[in-house]
């Protein structure tokens, strides 16, 4: 027995006057709908869900601060965090606290002198965004930061 039967006519492959561009253009906002509503429950609490990257520039308080030149990133883990100010190429690590809600990273260099340059990073969620400071012998600084604006969807259309 065939599974295919060649006295009646194939069924159109989509309704009629509706092009796949349409059906494709529907999947795709059905998908991202679903997603959309997962991340903006995540960004309304921080606290809750503070897993990922996050991103802000840092705004000097007082001293010298180069690392304000550009924006800096925050990547947290189920145990670890890592903040590297001005996305350059010093990064600081550091333990999720067993504190809820504190973030803490620090790298100790030495200077031309051979003496330690600590820097450290403090952070707390606050709402949507995580509020940190930075500091190094030199500079105080404090950054505001954010969860990263995904353009997944502008990407794929080639926006």
């Amino acid at each position: 027995m065939s599974l295919f039967r060649l006295d009646r006519p194939l069924p159109p492959p989509c309704p009629p006057n509706v092009g796949r561009a349409t059906i494709i253009g529907a999947l795709i906002l059905a998908l991202s709908t679903g997603g959309l509503s997962r991340a903006a429950g995540a960004a309304e609490d921080a606290a809750r869900d503070p897993l990922g990257t996050w991103t802000g520039t840092l705004i000097a308080d007082r001293g010298i601060c180069p690392e304000t030149r550009a924006p800096s990133t925050l990547q947290i883990e189920g145990k670890r965090i890592a903040f590297t100010p001005a996305d350059g190429a010093h990064t600081l690590r550091g333990q999720r606290d067993a504190t809820p809600g504190h973030f803490h990273a620090q790298l100790v260099l030495s200077d031309m002198n051979h003496k330690p340059f600590p820097m450290v990073f403090e952070g707390t969620p606050e709402g949507a965004e995580i509020h940190g400071t930075y500091g190094t012998p030199r500079c105080r600084a404090h950054v505001v930061l954010t969860r990263p604006q995904s353009h997944a969807m502008e990407h794929f259309l080639g926006h």
